[in-house]
Formats: C-alpha cells, sequence, structure tokens
C-alpha cells in the first residue's frame, strides 16, 4: 500500500541538499517511483540549475540547513526569480518554528528528517498534482450518502498513511473494526472507505450516532420495533440494523450506548440475529459492523460502564486515528482541498487560493476540534473573504490564539530586514566578512542563552567528558532550535551519530532540557 497514486511519466524532481549520504538516500527513494532525479549540493547551485532549466523541474526537494544559501534564503530566491514550481522542505526534528518560517516563504509542504521513502514519495505526488492542476476537492464533496473511497482521504503523514493501510486491509474482510480518535480526526470518512473498499461496496451505509439519541429510544432506533410495542408505536418500524442488511452499520461513540442493549447487540454481533421490541422471534440481520470512540473502552469495561464480552468482540481490529495537532503534515493539503471546495461551492465556481502566510499560520495551530475545527474554519473564511485568495486576515480567531505566532511574525520581521541590509551593504560593498548568517543572528536575538557549561562539578572536580558532552548537546540543540543539520554541523558530527547520540543519552529534541520519555 503506498497510500498515494503515481501520475502518468516522470516528473523531474529536483535535490538540493548538502549532504552526500541524504542525496543518495533521497535519489534512490524518488527514483523508485519513476521520477527523474537532479541533484545540487547547495542552495545557490540548485537556484541556478533553476535559473538554466526554467519550466524543467516540477518538484523542488529542498534541505533548511545548508552553508552559502540556507533553505529560507532559498525560497526566497525562488521567489523573486517568479518561478511557481512546488517545494518540499526537509527540517530536522522539532522546530516548528523554523516550519512556520518556510510556509510563510511559500513551501508546499515539509518532511521531518529522518524522512521514509513512502512520506517523501506522497509528497512529491501530491505537489504533482498541484503542478499539474489535478488538486480536487475530493474530501466531503461528495453527499453523506454517496461513496467515499481511500482517495478521498487527504494525507500526507506517516501516520494517517498507516491508517489508510490498516484500513484497507480491514476492508478485505468483514471483521468487525473498532475507530479510535478524538472528536473530528475523520473516523466517518475512513469508516465509509473500508465499506466502499470491500465487497459490501455499494450497499447500505447507514450511520447512527450512539451519544445522540435518547437512551429510551436507542433499542427502538438500533433494532426496530412492531406497531403497538409500546405507547406511540403507531406503526411498525424496521430499525437501522435491518436497514443496514447486506452493507454496514457505523456506530459512532459506541461507548455511550446504555448497558441493556449491549446485551442485544453483542448477541448481533456473534450470532446474526436481532430482536425487534415487541416481536416473538429474532430477525436475521448480515451487516458489517464499524464502531467509533472518543473514549478509552478499556477504562469504560473497569469502570463498570461498558460489557467486557462486548468489547472483546468489537475490539478484533482496532484502528487508532491520530490528532490533526500530531500530523501537522497533513494540515496544508487538507487546507487546499477545503478552500477549492468552499469557493467552489459558494463563490460561484471561483476557485480560491491560500497565501503563504495563511498556511503557515494554520500549521502553527494546534486544532483541538481536529479536522472538523478546521473545516469549519475555512468554510467560515471562504464565505466571508472578499478578495480571491485567503489570507491570515480571514483567520482573526486562530491568530488571537496565538501570540507566539506574533513573535514569530515579528521574529520574520527583523530577519527580513536584516537580509535586506545584508544585500544593501554587500552592494555598497560594507558588509563584513565576520558577521554571522541571519539565521545564527536571529537565533542569538531571540534566544540570547547562556553559554557557560562548567567544566567543575560542585565538588570542585573535572566534570566527566560524557557528561559535559550531553550538556554541550542540549545547548545546540536548543540554540539552533533542533535543527539537527546544523546541530550535527556546529558539533564536527555526522548526523547519524548526533541521533545515536541523542538515544544513548536520552535526549528529546523536541525538548532538549528535558529527558526523553
Amino acid at each position: 500500500m503506498t497510500g498515494y497514486h503515481e501520475l502518468k511519466g516522470a516528473a523531474q524532481i529536483l535535490v538540493v541538499e548538502d549532504d552526500p549520504i541524504q542525496r543518495r538516500l533521497l535519489k534512490n527513494a524518488i527514483e523508485r517511483h519513476g521520477h527523474v532525479v537532479h541533484q545540487a549540493e547547495n542552495g545557490r547551485i540548485g537556484l541556478e540549475m533553476v535559473k538554466r532549466g526554467s519550466g524543467l523541474y516540477n518538484v523542488i526537494v529542498l534541505d533548511l540547513m545548508m552553508p552559502e544559501m540556507t533553505g529560507l534564503e532559498f525560497l526566497e530566491a525562488l521567489h523573486e526569480f517568479g518561478t511557481h514550481v512546488p517545494v518540499i522542505v526537509q527540517t530536522g526534528q522539532g522546530g516548528i518554528e523554523t516550519v512556520v518560517q518556510a510556509m510563510r516563504a511559500g513551501a508546499f509542504d515539509f518532511v521531518v528528517k529522518p524522512v521514509s521513502p513512502e512520506r517523501i514519495a506522497n509528497s512529491i505526488s501530491n505537489a504533482l498534482k498541484l503542478d499539474q492542476r489535478e488538486v480536487k476537492a475530493r474530501a466531503g464533496r461528495r453527499s453523506r450518502s454517496g461513496s467515499v473511497g481511500f482517495d478521498d482521504i487527504v494525507s500526507a503523514s506517516p501516520a494517517m498513511l498507516r491508517v489508510i493501510d490498516l484500513a484497507q486491509r480491514a476492508a478485505q474482510s468483514n471483521i468487525p473494526v473498532v475507530l479510535e480518535g478524538e472528536s473530528g480526526v475523520g473516523k466517518e470518512l475512513v469508516a465509509r472507505a473500508i465499506q466502499s473498499g470491500s465487497d459490501r461496496s455499494g450497499k447500505p451505509f447507514v450511520t447512527v450516532n450512539c451519544g445522540a439519541i435518547p437512551h429510551n429510544l436507542v433499542e427502538s432506533i438500533l433494532f426496530g420495533h412492531e406497531k403497538g410495542a409500546f405507547t406511540g408505536a403507531t406503526e411498525r418500524h424496521i430499525g437501522k440494523f435491518m436497514e443496514a442488511d447486506g452493507g454496514t452499520i457505523f456506530l459512532d461513540e459506541i461507548g455511550d450506548l446504555p448497558l441493556e442493549v449491549q446485551v442485544k447487540l453483542l448477541r448481533a454481533v456473534q450470532q446474526g440475529e436481532i430482536e425487534t421490541v415487541g416481536a416473538r422471534t429474532a430477525h436475521k440481520v448480515n451487516v458489517r459492523l464499524i464502531s467509533a470512540t472518543n473514549k478509552d473502552l478499556i477504562e469504560e469495561v473497569k469502570n463498570g460502564h461498558f460489557r467486557e464480552d462486548l468489547y472483546y468482540r468489537l475490539n478484533v481490529f482496532p484502528i487508532t486515528i491520530p490528532a490533526l495537532r500530531k500530523r501537522k503534515e497533513d494540515i496544508p493539503h487538507l487546507v487546499r482541498v477545503f478552500a477549492e471546495r468552499f469557493s467552489s461551492e459558494q463563490k460561484g465556481g471561483q476557485r480560491m487560493s491560500v497565501s503563504a502566510g495563511a498556511l503557515a499560520l494554520l500549521t502553527a495551530y494546534d486544532w483541538p476540534g481536529n479536522i472538523r475545527q478546521l473545516e469549519n474554519a475555512i468554510f467560515r473564511a471562504v464565505v466571508l473573504a472578499e478578495g480571491a485568495e485567503l489570507t491570515e486576515v480571514d483567520f482573526p480567531q486562530i491568530a488571537a490564539q496565538l501570540p507566539e505566532y506574533e513573535a514569530a511574525d515579528h521574529l520574520a520581521l527583523v530577519a527580513d530586514n536584516m537580509r535586506h541590509d545584508r544585500q544593501s551593504d554587500l552592494s555598497t560593498g560594507r558588509y563584513p566578512a565576520h558577521q554571522t548568517s541571519v539565521d545564527e543572528a536571529v537565533a542569538r536575538i531571540t534566544e540570547a542563552p547562556d553559554n557557560a557549561i562548567a567544566s567543575t562539578n560542585p565538588a570542585g572536580d573535572v566534570r566527566k567528558l560524557a557528561d559535559v558532552e550531553e550538556e554541550l548537546i542540549r545547548f545546540a540543540l536548543k540554540f539552533y532550535r533542533g535543527q539537527m543539520s546544523q546541530v550535527a554541523r556546529k558539533l564536527g558530527i555526522g548526523r547519524s551519530t548526533l541521533y545515536r547520540k541523542l538515544k544513548d543519552y536520552g535526549i528529546d529534541p523536541d525538548n532538549p532540557q528535558k529527558d526523553a520519555a
């Protein structure tokens, strides 16, 4: 399972990476999918290649931390050159601030090192679709009753590709599936894709939100009732299980089912029979059961709120869908898809674009409501927008919740001014050769760390070399904002050695001042 679709014909991919080992790994991974790879060992060479081969390259894969010209400077120069080739940036572990700056500078997507072959191939595939104007607003474009397949799941992150892989396997059988995850992560979309990819495709897909049904009506709604079965039952009702006969029933928020109804559900799962309220005999049904929950069902079992026997019957094939904040790679793709779909629906077919700054803002936000919240935010912005492009101004509620983003805006302004000053100084011959790079200067401005590392311990003895090395690595990670290429380069070691030392010392790259779990 690849999780993406190869486009017809070989694409021309330019890899701009200073590390020869990384270049070779990327070359092998990209060529494996039928594309032609061109290589540049630094940003300046890469920029010259783009200028010479105008229109040749379909996608650029760019390392952010390189000597002579950083990835951010490359993006800026590319913008000034006027080319619109999609750029996929590579970033070291951690450092969302750098990702935000890259998105603001116009990057199409970002991948975190070390990147898997599947992840980079998927990102290139998505970029090629944009490059060839093939991005379609697929996710959710069909009606709720329409067919939704795995192609309709917008995915770029390894975590979601794993979910799709598991879901495709589940689709090959009638095994009960439990979809776990926070509200709004897309559990129903995955459930519909499983149905569409199974031999029950085209058969009924019936959704029941167990948490939205009054407890006294749950049994009747699920299993149906006969006329006169209870007060108010003026006619026969067949129930959701009978509606789904031959197809799939999706029980959302199954943890909210009353215990007395769970008994009947267990019988339906075990024996394929349902007991209609007021009927004398049971009815045979042939349904595929997919459940979803945002609760920890095993905890519900321990607390006596969920039957243990039903739990083990349902939890045969669990699939956990990660929260959007844990797969930020998906955000730019989702934003583009939603913007295109809603602009098509709300603006008379007008295709709205999303500015680099807006993409950076939306990527920086953690989205506690997950995809549902993101979708609603894009819908509101499209409806209220006056221009043909969504910008940061169209997302005031999001910006208001990100005070650190405002600081990042200020930081970007400082960096832009410094770059402008440096270019001016170069043109007048006043630029000092010893001046530090923009990124290093900005790091010093924002961090201003105390760089003193003690050589003796409180007892007055010289500290162990390993202790000093660990402290220096932690300091470098903080100083260079988690950019692994730069940390390794400044420490004078290879990146593989750095990753090994992080593991040996138990250092979390995202939080170097705290021991890794």
